[in-house]
């Protein structure tokens, strides 16, 4: 081979797709525009340049990234869907079977459609969680936070709407249990539970109501988020950059071509997760029961897996707390995170601190502890009801009950403050951290070990 061959060569599957774009026999000129083109392509998302410090996996975790192919996945795979369903039942159901056993590939598109919108909820949380982790929401970062925030609420949004379209028993029931969750809202729960519905009951309504916002409103909203958000982290100042424990400030690094170097990471990253995904979808088929039969419910109910942490509070509580007051509390504490932790020092370091992190893996540790010993104490010996029986039960049974669990967390608070000397975002990170797992925790009881009845049971014991 030439040594002018040898030159030509393309050197990356950046530089090989860029030369498929922009093929050999034109003038220069025009060659010379179009790679002008191709380029501008990628960095209309990327700056020019970017620290080789935000390459790191173990920092980012490629999780944003992440979250972006597997949107595209579900946008692909959701346009192919659509020409093989139809939003009325029973035909929906019907056209489910039609799509695996008569549709070239139906069953593996549907396969990958089915689980890239379940990771993407474990993706998008955990990237929230990453970047609450290393302080990376603060200002001037706090707008991209409640977007990231608003995208998370909205791909829940997808994922319970698409629950609902192969119209078979586990999503009837599902979607059933889930929107009851809506009527507990004060005033307005009952008229939003019917307007969601389409009338009083899950119905063929119900899944034209789920279908149009599935197609139409969630994917615009989110796909519209998305490309704000992306646009906000390059006018924020690019990715925060990782810093250790010791460091007073962001260590000077090195900055390195976006072309081809951040290319060809995430062009590797994304055909990675796409095998993987691909084999998975391959091996595992998405789950699909009898058709939808409103006379035979199931036994457990069981909201969604993402709703389930929900569903096992309304078990322990009064519904107004566990379905509106907890998470109302929840979503305003996290949409206010970037305006009362703002200390930029500690932006880039997991976990603010050496003491953070003890902090941290503390709170972790009791909230394994503490969640499930509440659960069953609850289940077996609590009975607040009982105890206070000429009480409403808005207080027997969910303002006293939350107002003794709350008083544990806010003492434990003053101890930090005053055995650690813990500042405020040390308070925050552990606060945070310890509501996080116990809920995950409640997230894995209601998944596992609540048989018929919703009673708690061993499941590996029959």
């Amino acid at each position: 081979m030439t040594e002018n061959s040898n030159e030509s060569a393309p050197k990356s599957i950046f530089e090989r797709m860029r030369q498929r774009l922009v093929p050999e026999g034109i003038p220069d000129d025009d060659r010379g525009r179009m790679r002008m083109v191709v380029d501008s392509l990628v960095l209309h998302l990327h700056p020019t340049k970017v620290p080789a410090s935000t390459l790191r996996w173990t920092y980012t975790w490629g999780l944003g990234g992440l979250s972006a192919v597997l949107l595209a996945i579900l946008a692909l795979t959701g346009i192919i869907l659509l020409n093989n369903y139809t939003p009325s039942a029973p035909q929906a159901y019907l056209d489910i079977l039609e799509l695996r056993s008569n549709v070239w590939f139906g069953e593996l598109v549907r396969n990958l459609h089915h689980w890239s919108a379940n990771l993407l909820i474990v993706i998008a949380v955990l990237h929230l969680v990453r970047v609450f982790a290393t302080g990376s929401y603060r200002p001037p970062r706090e707008l991209n936070w409640l977007l990231g925030v608003a995208m998370l609420v909205l791909i829940l949004a997808a994922n319970f709407t698409g629950y609902l379209l192969p119209w078979d028993q586990l999503a009837y029931w599902a979607v059933t249990v889930g929107t009851s969750i809506i009527s507990y809202v004060p005033l307005v729960g009952e008229w939003l539970t019917r307007l969601a519905l389409g009338g009083p009951e899950v119905g063929a309504n119900t899944l034209l109501n789920f279908y149009s916002m599935h197609i139409s409103f969630i994917p615009m909203a989110v796909f519209g988020i998305m490309s704000f958000h992306f646009w906000r982290v390059r006018k924020d100042g690019g990715l925060t950059q990782p810093k250790g424990v010791d460091d007073l400030e962001v260590p000077k690094s090195e900055r390195i071509t976006t072309i081809p170097n951040l290319v060809r990471k995430e062009a590797l990253f994304a055909v990675t997760w796409i095998a993987a995904l691909l084999v998975f979808a391959m091996l595992i088929p998405a789950p699909l029961e009898g058709i939808a039969n409103p006379d035979h419910s199931p036994n457990p109910a069981k909201a969604p897996w993402y709703f389930l942490g929900l569903q096992e509070l309304l078990l322990h509580f009064h519904p107004l707390v566990a379905g509106v007051i907890l998470p109302g509390l929840a979503g305003l504490g996290i949409f206010l995170l970037p305006f009362f932790d703002v200390n930029p020092a500690s932006v880039g370091v997991y976990f603010r601190s050496r003491r953070g992190r003890g902090l941290t893996a503390l709170a972790a540790g009791l909230a394994v502890i503490l969640t499930p010993a509440w659960v069953l104490l609850d289940e077996f010996l609590l009975d607040w009801t009982a105890w206070l029986p000429a009480w409403p039960t808005l207080l027997s049974n969910g303002l006293i009950p939350l107002a003794v669990l709350l008083l544990p967390l806010i003492l434990l608070d003053e101890w930090m403050v005053k055995s650690f000397r813990a500042d405020t975002e040390e308070r925050v990170i552990f606060i945070v951290t310890f509501v996080f797992v116990a809920f995950l925790i409640l997230t894995i009881t209601g998944i596992f070990f609540r048989g018929p009845g919703m009673i708690l049971y061993w499941p590996w014991v029959r």
